[in-house]
């Protein structure tokens, strides 16, 4: 017998029959989703604190892997398992701290421990089949692809079932009976009803084996006819770069993230191709070839972001989002060189090479990303650090600091640097801290603080001739007219201005430009005003209005007219959106 077969058969034997599971896991979901709609009732995001957030972590983790893991035969091992990973999730979110300790990149941290509790489940379950720690690749792999389709599917079923309430609620409504569209408006009847569906769903194909067996070989299927497609899309394009160079790539601001993109999915569908096993491989010589030429170029491709990071970080120094993006290319790198080693050595035998690769790398992964979800390595304090070096020896002057991004990005390490900042020996570092320290949000704090003459150099007035009220330029520099191709600004009168961006205007573009900020005085202080409603106009109309847009702005033909408008009001007061 086959390792594919005598893992399957003896899942088969460790998962026999077990009607009341849809029942119990519906239950189960059903009881999460009061149990979260107890702890968090109608409370905002602001309000959440660290302990409430580790409680939802430790229900939601646990009452899900209960879901994905729990067999009848030795379920106390299951329910230990997912105790444990609920606690350790628990304990992760705790030690993160509140919301708003948080930094721009600490979302990563979720992810990073999401993605540790997807990769610790499949192993668990292969070992769970055995009865002892044993992680067999078949089981492994098959875990990992069913709890994915599982996944997905019971989310459709949340879908589904979403679906019908809403209808149900429209054909009572027919007769007058509201019951269900009252529930309906009732948050804890949603978050009931979702933990109730998706617990409900997933047992319910839980135990429909073949089910879900054959709609996984389905997806498995589907993607692995892609292989060839992106295989042959990523040679030529690494064929074509001693050709265009590597410049192009520096220019694009999400290179970085393409060429991320470009490797998951390379791993993704070359996976799909060689199976769990040697009998479970696709033996079509396009999807073999196929699948090897995306272990070929996985490399290549993490060699090529791993420089663009790198010069970017080289250029700009270091951010919590370009660490992340920095981790995730390492580990890019080193399922590209697996990979690319396991071809030099298996040749066409090479899936035999991946495969204990792959399971030594999910381990590797998982200690790390579970590492990366706690605040044991801070990529907020290596990027503050890292920052305020560059102000402090000079490579950056205090007017190109970033101090948005200390105040508000950096977390707590950030804040802690601008206090002390405030202190500096520097006059200039000293008062710009102190007026970052003053901001109630990011948006206060300009990127770069420019003098009012290097504001009025790249500004063009209009009408021709019109100076600007007093105290205007402050709003400017909250505008940055001081970079790129700098800004016009229309002096509607004393009290109001309209601002344009050069860079949008002034381009052609197969698009209508609205980029207009107004600004209106009042008790003294220059205050934006309401965004006015987006033009209406049919496609084939945008590119004439475009290039017309382009030549009047050019040619300095902005103005500011009355209109007659109709509207709805009510007591007096307008209402909704202008008619014409």
């Amino acid at each position: 017998m086959s390792e594919s077969h005598e893992i399957e058969s003896e899942a088969a034997d460790f998962s026999p029959p077990w009607p009341l599971r849809p029942l119990l896991l519906a239950g189960l979901g059903l009881a999460t989703g009061l149990a979260v709609h107890l702890l968090i009732g109608d409370l905002s995001e602001d309000k959440f604190s660290a302990a409430l957030l580790a409680e939802l972590a430790f229900i939601t983790v646990t009452a899900g892997l209960i879901g994905f893991t729990i067999e009848r035969r030795y379920w106390p091992a299951a329910l230990i398992f997912s105790v444990v990973a609920g606690a350790v999730a628990a304990g992760v979110v705790w030690w993160n701290g509140t919301p708003d300790q948080w930094s721009g990149g600490d979302g990563w941290r979720g992810v990073a421990l999401f993605l540790a509790i997807a990769i610790a489940a499949p192993l668990f379950q292969a070992a769970q089949d055995r009865g002892r720690p044993s992680f067999p690749y078949a089981s492994v792999h098959d875990h990992a692809w069913t709890n994915i389709v599982l996944w997905g599917a019971s989310w459709a079923f949340v879908g589904i079932t979403a679906l019908l309430t809403l209808l149900l609620s429209e054909l009572f409504h027919l007769i007058k009976l509201d019951f269900l569209r009252d529930l309906m408006r009732e948050d804890w009847f949603w978050r009931v009803l979702i933990g109730a569906a998706f617990g409900g769903g997933l047992g319910l194909l839980r135990e429909h084996d073949v089910v879900v067996r054959t709609l996984q070989r389905v997806v498995l299927t589907v993607l692995s006819v892609l292989a060839p497609v992106l295989a042959v899309g990523l040679i030529v394009f690494v064929l074509a770069l001693p050709f265009t160079g590597l410049a192009p790539l520096w220019e694009a601001g999400s290179a970085t993230g393409i060429l991320l993109a470009c490797i998951i999915g390379s791993l993704i569908l070359a996976n799909s191709v060689i199976g769990n096993s040697a009998e479970e491989e696709r033996r079509s010589p396009a999807l073999r070839y196929g699948a090897m030429g995306l272990g070929l170029v996985m490399l290549p491709l993490g060699v090529i972001a791993a420089i663009a990071i790198g010069l970017r970080i080289g250029q700009y120094g270091f951010t919590p989002e370009r660490l992340w993006v920095l981790t995730f290319v390492i580990l890019a790198c080193a399922y590209g060189l697996a990979y690319l080693v396991s071809l030099l050595l298996g040749r066409m035998e090479w899936a035999a090479k991946v495969r204990p690769a792959n399971l030594n790398l999910a381990f590797g992964t998982c200690a790390v990303a579970l590492l990366l979800a706690t605040p044991l390595v801070s990529f907020n304090a290596i990027a503050t650090r890292d920052q305020v070096a560059r102000l402090e020896s000079g490579k950056l002057t205090p007017e190109q600091f970033d101090w948005r991004a200390l105040a508000f990005e950096f977390g707590e390490p950030g804040r802690e640097a601008l206090d002390r900042l405030k202190t500096s020996a520097n006059p200039k570092i000293r008062a710009l801290a102190v007026e970052a320290g003053k901001a109630e949000n990011r948006w206060d704090v300009a990127q770069e603080v420019a003098s009012p003459e290097a504001v009025l150099r790249k500004l063009r007035v209009l009408p021709t001739g019109t100076a600007l009220p007093d105290g205007a330029i402050e709003a400017l520099k909250k505008e940055q007219c001081d970079q790129d191709e700098g800004c016009t600004v229309l002096v509607a009168d004393p009290a109001t201005i309209a601002i344009f961006r050069n860079n949008c205007f002034a381009a052609k573009r197969d698009w209508l430009c609205s980029n207009v900020d107004t600004y209106r005085l009042a008790d003294g202080k220059w205050a934006a005003t309401s965004p006015p409603a987006p033009l209406a106009l049919k496609p084939e109309d945008v590119r004439a209005e475009a290039e017309a847009q382009h030549k009047a702005y050019g040619a300095g033909e902005v103005e500011v007219r009355e209109i007659k408008r109709r509207q709805v009001f009510v007591g007096g007061k307008p209402v909704g959106e202008v008619f014409e």
